[in-house]
């Protein structure tokens, strides 16, 4: 037996996330106060986004013969700082539900860090199965925190919650299982399970190779809601608490997108990731037409936007920076999308009818301004210049590879995605009827939901205007 060396600078950023959640309990036992436990939890957020940067492309660990399991590099510290600041932003969005009481707060911000802390694992992966266990860390403990709620103020959510929480579950246990097959099948053909040696398998292996990475690739292509495995994203969405659904919409996706831009990277699955993105983005769209409730049409949208992901990830390596540029610009626009939809509704309620927003931007100027900012960016088109660089981005890798095809897809459906978009920024500008019943009522926004939405605000608009920045550290 040989002894193997553990760089822990290397491994800073996961000691720091995991401690956040241990400093999370302690807080809430010691201190017993829901204040000190948030601010505690907010403290270690940070801390893993500051160790993770700080860290950069340290040198790798847990190193053996046929590669490394943790590999440090700058899209690695990039998408883990990412992570740290999305569970920041639904940790600040939460804070008015969990002032309520609609979660004991000890519970909740320590499931959050666990999250977090399995978003950190699938940045730094090295290895498939190093990367299994960090998306399965990473949702696990969201499905307890979609059906985690004692109470939500008018309405009936208990039931809901809890069948959103088991449908979450039972469709992940069964993907997970899809995905694990595919690995031991890739593995039982070439011997790999490091990313640095996959690839083709000899000739005698091929089709087996071939079985095990099909399946591969369909069992993550549940954590971005793909086409077939999407049906359980609305209803979940719908059940959960509204920061959690925002939580499920974009760092549990980030995480399934890194996982498959690892895999697509290696390995040929051009054909089937192809199959899914002109599925997803086709199947989203007409959906998201015909939405009522605004976490819904939300959801859908969600979906059709993993099917742009997904049609840049049919290109294999080359088209993973732009898959990945992609995915932090929606993460960003999805989640300032989530935090006007828990701004204008009051503290623990769901997210409503599509109509409960009708006029909302007359009596909050501002949140009205963050909403269109952020379907514009969704749809894109200006002013949301993040959301358009993204979608030029991802039409131009398809085309400079000759995907023009694929590329025409990805435009029709934007075209078709406008209707349900432009919809709902015109409506919160709307006019409401004198004697609507859902008319907006001007109540006070929560400290900690405007600092999150100001902050993810920020963001959007420096990375419109800098899109080059981002694409240079992925």
């Amino acid at each position: 037996m040989t002894s193997q060396a553990v760089d822990h600078i290397a491994l800073l950023p996961l000691y720091a996330a995991a401690g956040t959640a241990i400093l999370a309990l302690l807080a809430d036992l010691f201190a017993g106060k829901r204040a000190v436990t948030i601010a505690a939890t907010l403290l270690g957020t940070l801390a893993t986004a500051v160790t993770a940067l700080a860290a950069g492309a340290w040198d790798p660990t847990f190193c053996g013969p046929g590669g490394c399991s943790w590999v440090p590099t700058w899209p690695a510290a990039v998408t883990a700082a990412l992570f740290a600041g999305v569970t920041a932003a639904v940790l600040a969005l939460s804070a008015p539900a969990l002032r309520l009481g609609t979660a004991p707060a000890g519970e909740f911000c320590f499931l959050l860090a666990c999250s977090m802390t399995g978003g950190v694992t699938v940045a730094y992966a090295g290895d498939l199965l190093t990367l299994i266990v960090g998306l399965e860390t990473l949702t696990l403990p969201l499905y307890i925190l979609v059906g985690l709620r004692r109470f939500a103020p008018g309405e009936r959510a208990t039931t809901t919650a809890a069948s959103a929480s088991v449908t979450f579950f039972l469709i992940s246990v069964i993907s997970t299982a899809i995905a694990l097959l595919g690995v031991a099948l890739n593995y039982a053909a070439t011997g790999a399970v490091h990313l640095g040696m996959l690839g083709p398998a000899p000739a005698p292996f091929a089709a087996l190779a071939g079985v095990g990475a099909a399946l591969l690739v369909i069992g993550l292509a549940f954590k971005v809601a793909a086409v077939p495995l999407h049906a359980w994203a609305p209803a979940t969405y719908d059940g959960a608490p509204v920061p959690i659904a925002a939580y499920l919409s974009t760092a549990s996706k980030l995480g399934g997108v890194l996982a498959l831009a690892a895999v697509v990277a290696r390995l040929d699955t051009s054909v089937i990731v192809a199959v899914l993105a002109v599925l997803t983005m086709t199947v989203g769209n007409l959906v998201a037409l015909r939405q009522t409730r605004m976490v819904r049409l939300l959801a859908w949208s969600s979906v059709a936007q993993a099917g742009y992901i997904l049609a840049a990830l049919a290109l294999g390596g080359s088209g993973v920076p732009a898959a990945l540029a992609y995915a932090v610009f929606f993460v960003v626009l999805e989640l300032i999308a989530f935090g006007v939809v828990v701004a204008l509704r009051p503290a623990g309620a769901d997210g409503g009818a599509i109509d409960d927003y009708r006029g909302a931007a007359r009596r909050h100027p501002w949140l009205g301004a963050a909403f269109v900012l952020a379907l514009a960016g969704l749809a894109g088109l200006p002013p949301g210049l993040a959301g358009l660089f993204a979608k030029v981005s991802v039409v131009e890798a398809l085309v400079a590879e000759s995907w023009t095809w694929l590329a025409v897809v990805v435009v029709v459906n934007a075209v078709i995605a406008l209707a349900y978009y432009v919809r709902v920024g015109a409506l919160v500008y709307t006019d409401p009827a004198v004697d609507d019943e859902r008319r907006p009522v001007s109540r006070p926004v929560s400290r900690p939901v405007t600092a999150a939405l100001l902050a993810t605000t920020i963001v959007a608009v420096v990375l419109g205007f800098a899109p080059q920045v981002l694409l240079d550290a992925l």
